[in-house]
């Protein structure tokens, strides 16, 4: 993980050892975020993309509230999940014009505290269209909306696909058309349209297809609006690699199209802006999960390093969230660093289940209780994405540094 230096056998998060960063928080497990890894992998986001190209953070993937606020200050706007990512993404001091808010289940609630705060409303059915005309006539409040469209097409190669065929996002391209109509109906203030076909992709030229493919549809679509579009969200689905293998994406192909895209936008769409929407590539690779070694067990051969941390903290890197295939997260001994490596170590948790698995049959510099493992890549769906009540064990905490 070359984006992480070590010094004297420690790797240095944020500039700091690791002993001396554990020591400072006082208790492992923990997560630490780099806040200048954060700020470089936005500063070359912006050189490899078009000036005129905006960057969301889409929360979900790191809602700690430090880090929202920090790049809060770096990019143009935050996308939320949720009410409860609303107040965090008000609290860090996002632009509430720049914020939007995208859900297949939005509540009545939530619809009434994203109106007030006079945030942009991706609309996902006809059921808010309709609940969002009755809180407008009995608050008064003027409703910004998009229409989150459900494409007729995927991102090929994708981790997790979010558009094409049967989904629970969004309004099926082929009913916008009538769910315009009703929003021209309802008197909503019609802003734009937001696509999200897919995510954690390392092939720029999927992500360059599902764009272009995006583009078209809101073309089409756009014919049928009650007002001009405004804003044409494109989604994201930029990958970072976690396994053996994989390479980092290479923006090159995706600012050229983006480019073009922007020219044409001029012209067919000459009031939108673009906006591309990133939580896994703007965090992922900022952040590390850090655990102790409590016991060092062989059993039949093979050792094993059972440590205070698990699946209950990183669901993502047991394997058990979304792998088909279990694969090792990059894992390292953090105090370690340049050692001998010994073969055949898995890293385990303190849970009564087989599934606590952190890094199995790994190369690893040797360890004992006490020493420190880390878990790269780690800084997207990581503590918010983990049953942290899972039998019961203490929480993990949070650091940006």
């Amino acid at each position: 993980m070359d984006q992480f230096e070590a010094r004297d056998g420690v790797l240095l998060v944020g500039g700091q050892p690791l002993t001396r960063l554990a020591d400072r928080i006082g208790r492992t497990p923990f997560y630490a975020y780099d806040r200048a890894l954060l700020t470089r992998r936005v500063e070359a986001l912006r050189a490899a993309m078009p000036p005129k190209l905006e960057l969301h953070f889409a929360m979900k993937a790191n809602p700690m509230p430090a880090l929202v606020a920090h790049l809060a200050g770096l990019v143009d706007g935050i996308d939320v999940a949720s009410a409860g990512e609303l107040q965090v993404a008000l609290d860090a001091g996002a632009d509430p014009r720049e914020i939007s808010f995208a859900g297949p289940g939005k509540s009545a609630l939530e619809l009434r505290q994203a109106l007030a705060a006079g945030i942009l409303i991706n609309l996902e059915s006809f059921r808010e269209v309709e609940l969002l005309r009755a809180l407008c006539a009995e608050t008064g409040y003027a409703a910004r909306v998009a229409v989150r469209v459900n494409p007729d097409f995927e991102l090929k190669s994708s981790g997790m696909k979010m558009g094409g065929g049967p989904k629970q996002f969004g309004v099926d391209a082929e009913q916008v058309p009538e769910l315009l109509a009703r929003i021209g109906e309802a008197g909503l203030g019609f802003e734009g349209f937001h696509l999200f076909a897919g995510s954690q992709n390392l092939k720029p030229e999927a992500i360059v297809e599902a764009q272009l493919k995006s583009f078209e549809l809101a073309l089409r679509l756009a014919r049928h609006a009650p007002a001009p579009v405004k804003v044409l969200n494109l989604g994201g689905g930029f990958g970072i690699p976690y396994f053996p293998g994989e390479q980092r994406l290479d923006l090159g192909p995706i600012g050229a199209n983006l480019a073009a895209l922007i020219e044409r936008a001029a012209v067919a769409l000459p009031q939108a802006k673009l906006v591309v929407e990133l939580g896994r590539y703007l965090v992922g690779e900022a952040g590390v999960y850090v655990c102790r070694v409590v016991d060092r067990k062989v059993s039949r051969g093979q050792v094993f390093l059972v440590t205070d941390g698990g699946l209950h903290h990183h669901l993502a890197a047991s394997g058990n969230f979304g792998q088909v295939i279990r694969k090792n997260y990059p894992v390292a001994i953090g105090n370690r660093i340049g050692d001998e490596p010994e073969a055949g170590v898995s890293v385990v948790g303190p849970l009564c289940t087989p599934l606590d698995l952190l890094g199995e049959r790994m190369s690893l510099a040797r360890a004992e209780p006490g020493d420190l493992v880390v878990v790269f890549q780690s800084g997207a769906y990581g503590i918010t994405a983990s049953p942290q009540g899972f039998l019961s064990h203490p929480g993990a905490a949070e650091v940006l540094v």
